[in-house]
């Protein structure tokens, strides 16, 4: 099993990135991270589980599932309920939500047996810089498929910004250093129990 990991954060000296407050949550392109892994399965086969959102309490370190709301279940333009967990020791030191809690998510876009992703939602429904994905394409064997699960967020969402509010300088660029390994670990866990859940369905 191959596992290739990226990550990348905003830079340590982030200023010629950042608003006029100079602050590192102001960034334009606040983290970005991709895991990538073989899978013994079809293109097609992949995307129909990964795309399959209701079911991410299989994989996901955080998402314990939920149900599709507003429109037909993985099409562009439907709305994702998810239910989600947090350990009390995840960046333990930072005010971010612990137990259970709740997140909307829009489909942005839905290309079967390729691409499929979603955007945060706020908590009036807006659209937020905050895109995960995965990407599925034909192997580098005969019957296998690539799939690259990954994350952006451009803008600080408004989650971001309530949990750094109150954090000086040097402690949201800890922050942001912290959570953008986080989500690097969280991604490459994803990519290798979604490759397990698909190789034991056979």
């Amino acid at each position: 099993m191959a596992i290739e990991t990226t990550v990348t954060t905003a830079p340590e000296d982030a200023s010629e990135d950042t608003s006029n407050s100079g602050s590192v949550i102001d960034s334009p392109s606040l983290f970005g991270s991709r895991a990538e892994i073989q899978v013994a399965a079809s293109p097609e086969s992949v995307y129909s589980v990964v795309s399959d959102l209701a079911r991410s309490g299989e994989w996901s370190p955080e998402c314990r599932g939920g149900e599709w709301v507003g429109g037909p279940p993985s099409a562009v333009g439907t709305v994702f309920r998810g239910r989600n967990e947090r350990a009390d020791d995840v960046v333990g030191w930072a005010p971010v939500v612990r137990g259970t809690w709740y997140t909307e998510a829009e489909v942005v876009a839905a290309e079967p047996g390729r691409t499929f992703r979603w955007a945060m939602r706020t908590a009036d429904g807006r659209r937020q810089e905050s895109v995960w994905g995965f990407d599925v394409a034909p192997g580098g064997a005969e019957g296998t498929a690539t799939l690259v699960h990954h994350f952006r967020m451009g803008r600080a969402t408004e989650g971001i910004r309530s949990i750094t509010a109150e954090l000086d300088e040097p402690a949201r660029r800890r922050f942001v250093a912290e959570w953008g390994a986080k989500v690097e670990a969280d991604l490459a866990a994803t990519v290798r129990r979604v490759k397990r859940v698909i190789e034991q369905q056979g």
